[in-house]
């Protein structure tokens, strides 16, 4: 694993980013980036913040977050012999549910080192040493086999993937016929009064916090504005439907701030 860059690494990385003229683009928060950049510049966000994710999460939904994630368990309905891939859940959040439910053998992956010796910490902390598999990966190439579990879950990281259909298109490789896939994600409100004010928030509020309490203004107002470019419901749903998963439903979670999609591998 390379050493953790400073944070002036970081800073310097995020200034000149920039796409040469022959390579494709995606975006970084509100700036246009080249796709070879997006993943370092994430990976630097996640390094910053990866022992204080708990944290970040409960600043950003004041502290909902938790009941967010206990909703998408409770929609997966863990059962023993179920086998589960969590993509970039490397602090251990959804598979220490999942396991508590009753689930299988559970493999987290996650791109970025920092985030997943948290959470093997964590397990060793919580006495979970079997059942459970840590491997750092890429949403866009997954190193599972196709048709290799029963469950895929992502939370709170599609959203910072560069190529969602690629990774979309990953999730519906690597599950059975049969198979659930669920994403929890910040999405759109849609009651147009707590729009406003989640809205004045996140842009307003929630930088100068991620300040206050971490230090780290940059990393949250890159998330930010990351949840502002996130599709709405309906779009992230024909995306979902576009990458050849079927049923495609929803469930907005507090007014919208964020929502569950839910989809199968028929």
């Amino acid at each position: 694993m390379s050493a953790k860059r400073t944070r002036k690494d970081r800073e310097t990385a995020r200034e000149t980013a920039g796409a040469p003229a022959d390579e494709a683009t995606t975006h970084f928060g509100f700036r246009t980036v080249g796709e070879g950049e997006k993943a370092l510049l994430v990976r630097d966000v996640f390094d910053s913040v990866a022992s204080r994710y708990d944290l970040m999460n409960d600043l950003m939904s004041l502290g909902v977050h938790r009941l967010w994630k206990k909703a998408m368990i409770d929609w997966l309905r863990p059962r023993p012999g179920m086998t589960l891939v969590d993509v970039g859940g490397g602090t251990g959040d959804i598979a220490f549910r999942f396991k508590e439910r009753g689930g299988g053998d559970v493999t987290v992956c996650d791109i970025n080192h920092e985030m997943l010796a948290v959470g093997r910490d964590r397990a060793l902390d919580r006495g979970l040493l079997d059942g459970l598999e840590w491997v750092c990966g890429d949403a866009e190439d997954l190193p599972l086999s196709d048709s290799s579990v029963d469950a895929y879950t992502i939370a709170f990281c599609i959203r910072n993937v560069t190529r969602i259909d690629a990774a979309l298109a990953e999730a519906r490789r690597v599950l059975r016929p049969g198979g659930r896939f669920l994403c929890l994600e910040f999405s759109h409100v849609v009651l147009p009064l707590l729009d406003e004010i989640y809205d004045r928030y996140l842009f307003q509020v929630l930088p100068w916090l991620g300040q206050m309490v971490t230090g780290d203004r940059e990393s949250y107002q890159y998330l930010v504005e990351s949840i502002r470019r996130f599709p709405d419901q309906q779009d992230f749903s024909a995306m979902i439907e576009a990458a050849g998963l079927g049923r495609v439903s929803h469930r907005n979670l507090s007014g919208g701030i964020a929502a569950i999609h839910s989809a199968w591998r028929l």
